[in-house]
């Protein structure tokens, strides 16, 4: 099937229960997982029809330049594809789940399209920016580098920021790449070797959560693994608890699970892990009504 949104046409898949109905969802992408075939979605699509719960998937518009897909789109693509989801599954609950990125973009969906229910892996609470440079510097951590390597780490990013931002000259920012491109851990930092002509290719670099979760109501489940080294957690947290005052918010930290919920850093199906699978089937199956035929 397509999904239609002005002159896009976004391929989709959309899994049904075999019998009675009681809910449905739609899968948001991460930064990196970008096609409805990504193992963290089609492992919904196996593991919730069964439970009644239907499960649209669909592939992430293409990027533009290179450059990511600015979160207002990607949002506009979520709405397009829950009126679809309605348009299959009738009147009863559905609800937005995506990871990492996809989970801001659920949140911003959310506050526009309005939705029954979040579920929401590897969500920080933080910018964009505020996030690589968490994530970025706990890689250096893992990997044994000290000190003085997170403080040169946090300052090309931040003069490779300023750049973006248009408060530092090119030349300038280009300079601290330079050097820092010939450092064991650049692979580590996340940032191009060469920066783009102009500023403003990190749109949402500076997106604030904060006053898009602050409109959220509803029940939320948020799954954090116990290790996420890219998500600043208990920041995250903060920022949730002080602003989701409307939402009913339910917290699931993953044993062995680190950004993505499987075991041993796993990218397969095999390796999703069991508590995950639990946490979602136990949490949906207590907000969402019995069974109802499929129309």
């Amino acid at each position: 099937m397509e999904l239609h949104v002005g002159r896009l046409e976004l391929s989709a898949t959309l899994g049904l229960p075999a019998g009675p109905l009681r809910g449905g969802l739609v899968v948001l992408h991460g930064s990196h997982a970008d096609r409805r075939s990504y193992f963290l979605y089609e492992h919904l699509a196996r593991l919730l029809p069964p439970a009644g719960i239907a499960v649209l998937r669909y592939d992430r518009r293409p990027r533009v330049d290179g450059h990511d897909v600015p979160l207002a789109g990607q949002a506009d693509d979520a709405a397009a594809a829950l009126d679809v989801l309605r348009g299959h599954v009738g009147d009863v609950p559905v609800g937005l789940w995506g990871f990492s990125q996809g989970a801001w973009t659920a949140a911003l969906t959310a506050t526009r399209h309005p939705v029954d229910f979040l579920v929401l892996v590897g969500c920080s609470g933080v910018s964009p920016a505020a996030q690589m440079r968490y994530g970025t510097a706990e890689q250096l951590r893992r990997h044994g580098y000290g000190t003085a390597d997170l403080a040169e780490l946090d300052r090309l990013r931040g003069v490779a920021e300023g750049f973006l931002r248009g408060e530092v000259p090119r030349a300038t920012a280009q300079a601290e790449l330079d050097v820092a491109v010939r450092r064991p851990w650049f692979p580590l930092t996340y940032l191009p070797r060469e920066l783009p002509d102009t500023p403003g290719s990190w749109a949402d670099m500076d997106f604030d959560p904060e006053p898009v979760l602050a409109k959220l109501s509803g029940p939320v489940l948020l799954c954090y693994g116990e290790t996420d080294g890219w998500t600043p957690i208990e920041e995250s947290l903060a920022v949730w608890r002080r602003a989701a005052r409307d939402a009913e918010l339910t917290v699931a930290r993953l044993a062995g699970c680190d950004h993505a919920p499987t075991l041993d850093g796993r990218d397969d199906l095999a390796g999703v892990s069991p508590d995950y699978e639990r946490v979602l089937l136990d949490w949906l199956g207590g907000r969402l009504p019995e069974r109802r035929a499929v129309r």
